[in-house]
């Protein structure tokens, strides 16, 4: 068994496309910079055609950017994406993240081991999820304060103003939320 993502094909047109609109750039003007045509500008970014490499490097510099960036960007054609844990050396005590989730995606999640800037704040546009794997912390929101110990976890709403800290040594947090670039937060004014 072996780490999915790197033995499988990736689909690049997605990161074209959000490159393009990044870049505020029309399939035309993206055509007219690259040599390329339209139909098969709008087929890579449809996943319908995939581009050679040379075809790849030409609409990298026309979107002002590498063909190592754009694939680095891409989606895996397999929905299936394994992350191993990283080697911890042994009395290694240093605060570390690593993200959990690879590339562009609806979710983005994160482990948090030992303890951080306790002072930030923290916002996020969509929801998130915070789940204490070891340790505990404490989490200011909304102007409660929560004591979370191994187990338990902490559901927030987009918007919500949050700062945490840890509260033992060698704590593991996991947060999971919505990805920035995904339109979920609704209007919770009413």
């Amino acid at each position: 068994m072996g780490d999915h993502k790197e033995q499988q094909p990736v689909r690049v047109g997605a990161a074209v496309r959000r490159r393009r609109r990044a870049l505020e750039l029309t399939l035309a003007a993206v055509a007219e910079r690259s040599g390329l045509s339209v139909p098969f500008l709008s087929q890579v970014e449809n996943d319908r055609a995939r581009p050679s490499r040379t075809s790849l490097e030409k609409l990298a510099d026309a979107l002002r950017t590498t063909a190592v960036e754009l694939l680095a960007a891409a989606d895996p054609a397999a929905s299936v994406d394994v992350v191993r844990a990283e080697p911890v050396a042994e009395g290694d005590f240093e605060p570390r993240t690593r993200s959990l989730v690879r590339g562009h995606h609806q979710l983005h999640a994160s482990e948090f081991t030992g303890d951080h800037e306790a002072g930030r704040e923290f916002q996020h546009r969509n929801d998130e999820l915070m789940y204490v794997a070891d340790g505990a912390v404490e989490i200011e929101a909304e102007g409660r304060a929560y004591r979370l110990g191994r187990g338990d976890t902490l559901y927030l709403t987009g918007g919500v103003r949050h700062r945490w800290r840890a509260t033992v040594p060698d704590t593991r947090v996991v947060v999971v939320a919505v990805a920035e670039h995904i339109e979920a937060m609704q209007d919770r004014s009413r």
